[in-house]
């Protein structure tokens, strides 16, 4: 379902749900017990039905021109929020809302990579039944276990745990929810929606996503509600999580939690999505004394419409390292039918903290083991006011790596998905100090740079739903030249700048020969110092 779809569903759920009589919500997907062993899990998947239907399925749709080479997508039907993102003997699990075809509510679809790259499908994880639907939650990793804690559609929040190598085996610690909805009549002080777990000390806690008319008029606020437990079955309510957050929008909700240390100075980070504004972030202090996260920063992974082509909502997990690793969806901005999909994840991305505390963002992950035949473009002075096309440099699944010198232009215009006469293209701008002043200084106020993606002549097809470009903040020191890390993969283009911003914006162009790329500077003339290409490999070579 969409973001829209969820939200009025979401909205009926939380002032029913309990009232409901017991129903047998058993999926009609198949299900297995696997081994124990890493050895008898890897036999058992080589003759395994379901794993067999995935690769017949991605056979079936290599038609479909918009589906991507590299990012991951479901293997069959539609996917929705990525779930539980986290690392458990030797590989990264990355789980998600999938819709079986044979029973399409939502099960946690699987997938795992020993790289953060190279994704293989594992069979569907948790099941429906005793809830309706498995929606969204996370997982926490202990020394012999992984805890998925996670929204059971006519219960409340759900617990099951898995210790097998490749978490093929869930089983759900009790018969019904661990912190239900309210009751026929009972008004609760939180809501019981997407929970996110952690562990301190001798205590397990859990925030879960909602609102409350904490804003201005009475007008309702992202909030998130802290619990407390000993044993994951029996939680207690303790109070609203959040402090001092100034970030978050009026309309904002707090769905897709994710709460974990970053940096090494003490720092954590809450990621969320709300159905208003799209993915967004809080950094602050855990104040452990009192069980509040105290939020001194915070900003978005979405810069424009959540909706027709726009970030979705975020899955997180610690790196290990001090930094956190994020994956998103991506919301669709064509019909779907006809072999079209909803919905992909981003590439993966490193989180972390800068000098100032200011969030980070690079691609994580081994992108480099899917480069494949390289241009590397010669050093070029780029004339003012001039649109000059790449002639060396052609794909709609490949890696950009450039380097700008912009001097005195006043933006830097680059080109990608571009037909040969311009009818197709999907424009990316970067804006010396064009963005806001810096709030953190009161009297010189020094500018933010700016980067934008506007897909409004991405495609000439009627279909494709019209949006505002994408446009974010970013922050390069006087003289510091700019660096544009573009991944272009078919209806996805992902941009990072300096390792410090990444905006990410869905494109359909329809025409066959959009795979050109230009430059252009604005203004004043610069010089293009190296751009490097990558005609990129296909993850899923069987399709």
């Amino acid at each position: 379902m969409n973001f829209k779809s969820k939200l009025l569903f979401m909205m009926a759920i939380l002032t029913v749900t309990s009232g409901y009589a017991q129903t047998d919500y058993t999926s009609k997907v198949p299900k297995f017990e696997f081994g124990q062993t890493l050895e008898e899990q890897e036999n058992q998947l080589k003759t395994n039905s379901l794993i067999h239907r995935f690769d017949q399925s991605r056979r079936s749709l290599v038609k479909n021109r918009y589906r991507p080479y590299y990012h991951y997508i479901n293997p069959e039907g539609k996917l929705n929020d990525p779930n539980g993102l986290c690392f458990w003997k030797g590989n990264w699990h990355l789980f998600y809302q999938a819709y079986p075809p044979e029973d399409p509510r939502q099960h946690w679809g699987h997938a795992v990579s020993n790289d953060l790259t190279h994704w293989r499908d594992l069979p569907y994880a948790i099941y429906p039944n005793p809830e309706q639907m498995v929606f969204s939650g996370s997982t926490f990793v202990e020394d012999d276990r992984v805890i998925a804690m996670y929204h059971g559609v006519s219960l409340g929040s759900m617990v099951a745990v898995s210790s097998d190598p490749l978490l093929l085996n869930w089983e759900k610690i009790s018969g019904t929810a661990v912190i239900p909805h309210a009751k026929p009549g009972e008004t609760l002080p939180y809501s019981v929606w997407d929970p996110n777990i952690w562990k301190e000390g001798d205590y397990y806690y859990s925030t879960t996503g909602g609102r409350i008319p904490e804003g201005p008029g009475g007008k309702e606020m992202r909030n998130n509600f802290l619990f407390r437990s000993s044993d994951l079955k029996n939680w207690e309510y303790l109070h609203p999580f959040v402090e001092n957050d100034h970030y978050s929008l009026v309309g904002d909700d707090g769905s897709c939690p994710y709460f974990w240390p970053i940096g090494n100075k003490g720092k954590y980070i809450l990621l969320y999505f709300s159905h208003m504004s799209g993915g967004k972030y809080l950094i602050g202090d855990y104040d452990k004394k009192r069980d509040k996260f105290v939020v001194t920063d915070g900003g978005d992974f979405n810069h424009g419409p959540v909706s027709r082509g726009g970030v979705h909502a975020p899955s997180a997990c610690p790196d290990g390292k001090g930094g956190v690793i994020a994956i998103f969806n991506m919301n669709t901005a064509i019909p779907v039918g006809d072999g079209n999909y909803t919905e992909l994840m981003t590439l993966p991305r490193l989180l972390t903290l800068d000098e100032n505390d200011k969030l980070a963002m690079k691609p994580a992950g081994a992108i480099e083991s899917l480069r494949g035949r390289k241009t590397a473009v010669p050093a070029m002075e780029l004339p003012a006011n001039k649109e000059i096309v790449v002639e060396e440099v052609s794909g709609d699944a490949i890696e950009l790596d450039l380097t700008v010198n912009l001097q005195e232009s006043t933006a830097f215009e680059l080109n990608v998905l571009r037909s040969a006469q311009k009818e197709e293209y999907t424009r990316i701008v970067f804006y010396k100090d064009g963005g806001y002043p810096d709030r953190e200084y009161s009297v010189s106020r020094p500018r933010y740079s700016a980067v934008t993606i506007d897909n409004l002549n991405s495609s000439v097809s009627g279909q494709v739903q019209a949006r505002i470009p994408e446009v974010a903040n970013v922050l390069v020191k006087e003289n510091e030249p700019v660096k544009l890390q573009v991944f272009v993969d078919r209806s996805i283009v992902e941009v990072f700048v300096n390792d410090r911003q990444c905006i990410a914006l869905r494109t359909y162009p329809q025409r066959e020969d959009s795979k050109g790329i230009s430059v252009k500077a604005h203004g004043s003339a610069s010089r293009l110092e190296r751009l490097d290409a990558w005609q990129m490999k296909n993850l899923y070579r069987k399709e």
